[in-house]
């Protein structure tokens, strides 16, 4: 049996950052998160903390030739500019809820220097705690909001379109029930596709469904091949894997292999701070050659670990390692996706009705590879835009043309597909393993149907192999060369030739 909800104004999929900022603009809405709030997003585990131009030798100008630097030639300018452009004031506003950054004696934010910044622009909260500290000032927010419902353990089981293809709700699954819950607008606020993968520090409840349910209701999806690996997961044998934040490298910590050799700048001047893409194939190269990978940051931070990398080192001391005294296993981990449901500056993607925020969304700022610390910031920036933008959405449209929930995907054939996508379309990719796990993919749609992460995976492969060049963070070893910079843009079930990228 399914019951009906109808509410009068945007239903939010996803509960991070991105989901709550959006509510938060949207001034009335129906959050449904699949777990407590804060609780399963990427979000709430971020280290780095928020990229912004806040200190007075910096500037968005600067923030933004990095950030378009890194993004290997497919950013879109015009999101760049105004992400960029409206990232202080976000990040003081984030402030202004009681998110408690750090700050210096004259009250100004202490900010930290990370790859491939041209000046330190991090704002940071306890050494690594930024995201736990400034979900944890949105969800007081949030709550304090008499006009912001939230459902957790809320799943959405499928986008509902009227005839026309208008989505005018969802079908959610809430504490067991489905209900049809009719809206004026949905916006996917789901995060990434970490969850796709054997090896990430994401949570495990994300694995690319929003990306799925908008793929099979029609949406354009852009750059789903982009898939970011973190350099520095810490090995340690967990899923999903505990981070060690890049601000380590920003303080001095050294790669290093088993022999003790900083291997770095055998692979870039940078050295430790090379772009994320270099950094996870330097790593995946040393580990793949039988010499480990080491952070050493026993001199950068040494006896400090405790307050200023609380999170870092709580994680390594569970596992028996002193990072005051001893080396930290590394190992690249699937940490984000410059790839989702393409969207314009307001976050509507290319079906009436629906937006998008966040991870899941593909705004044109990540490009081939995220500058790190810009995806708080992109969070907050676009998922105010996007709950601005839905909730001045009119009427909803017509009857859904249909109820039926869409396929969940055993937990066996997950796992098997997690080893598959890690082993097949990670840090380095060639046509053979593609085209292997391609086969794999069809063969786990046709036993249990078109299930949502199924179909984000696909979208990752399909695009992978169609990319016959290596770009940011997807490689290719059977073509390492840079071709012409032009953007992925798909719609399943059909065929879209890419776009050329918008000057």
């Amino acid at each position: 049996m399914t019951t009906r909800l109808d509410f009068d104004g945007p239903v939010i999929l996803g509960a991070g950052l991105a989901g709550l900022t959006a509510a938060l603009a949207a001034k009335t809405a129906l959050v449904l998160s699949p777990t407590p709030l804060a609780t399963g997003c990427s979000s709430a585990w971020a280290q780095g903390g928020m990229a912004a131009a806040l200190a007075g030798d910096d500037s968005p100008t600067l923030h933004a030739a990095d950030t378009i630097a890194a993004g290997a030639g497919l950013c879109d300018p015009e999101a760049v500019e105004l992400l960029t452009r409206e990232g202080p004031q976000a990040v003081r506003d984030l402030a202004a809820l009681g998110a408690p950054f750090d700050r210096k004696a004259d009250d100004s934010f202490v900010l930290s220097l990370e790859a491939a910044h041209s000046a330190a622009r991090v704002a940071r909260v306890g050494g690594d705690g930024a995201g736990a500290a400034i979900m944890a000032a949105v969800v007081a927010a949030v709550r304090a909001t008499p006009t912001i419902e939230i459902r957790e353990t809320a799943r959405a089981r499928r986008l509902l379109q009227d005839a026309t293809g208008r989505i005018v709700g969802v079908l959610a699954q809430i504490n067991g029930a489905l209900v049809e819950i009719r809206s004026t607008a949905v916006i996917l606020a789901t995060g990434g596709v970490g969850g796709l993968y054997a090896v990430t520090t994401t949570p495990a409840q994300v694995r690319g469904e929003g990306l799925g349910l908008a793929a099979l209701a029609g949406a354009t999806i852009a750059d789903p091949e982009f898939v970011q690996f973190h350099p520095t997961a810490i090995d340690i044998g967990r899923d999903p894997a505990p981070l060690a934040t890049e601000a380590l490298r920003g303080e001095g910590a050294i790669l290093r292999n088993t022999d003790g050799r900083a291997f770095m700048a055998d692979y870039h001047p940078a050295k430790e701070l090379a772009p994320r893409d270099v950094v996870a194939r330097a790593l995946h190269a040393e580990r793949a050659a039988g010499r480990g990978a080491f952070l050493d940051a026993t001199a950068a931070v040494g006896a400090h670990f405790p307050h200023e990398f609380p999170a870092v080192f709580e994680a390594c001391m569970s596992a028996g390692i002193d990072p005051r005294r001893q080396m930290i296993p590394v190992t690249p981990a699937v940490h984000y996706h410059m790839g989702g449901v393409a969207t314009d500056l307001d976050g509507r993607t290319s079906l009436p009705g629906l937006y998008a925020a966040g991870e899941c969304a593909s705004t044109g700022v990540q490009g081939a590879n995220r500058l790190a610390s810009n995806s708080l910031l992109e969070a907050a920036v676009f998922g105010a835009r996007a709950g601005r933008a839905a909730a001045a959405e009119g009427a909803a449209g017509g009857e859904p043309v249909s109820l039926a929930p869409l396929p969940d995907l055993p937990e066996p054939a997950l796992q098997g597909l997690r080893q598959a996508m890690s082993r097949d379309a990670g840090v380095i990719r060639d046509a053979s393993g593609l085209t292997r796990l391609l086969g794999q993919l069809e063969a786990l749609e046709a036993a249990h149907g078109p299930c949502p992460p199924l179909v984000a995976a696909r979208l990752i492969v399909d695009a992978a192999l169609a990319r016959q060049e290596s770009r940011g963070g997807h490689y290719r070893s059977d073509f390492p060369a840079t071709a012409e910079a032009v953007r992925s843009f798909v719609v399943r079930e059909g065929t879209a030739a890419p776009r050329r990228q918008a000057a």
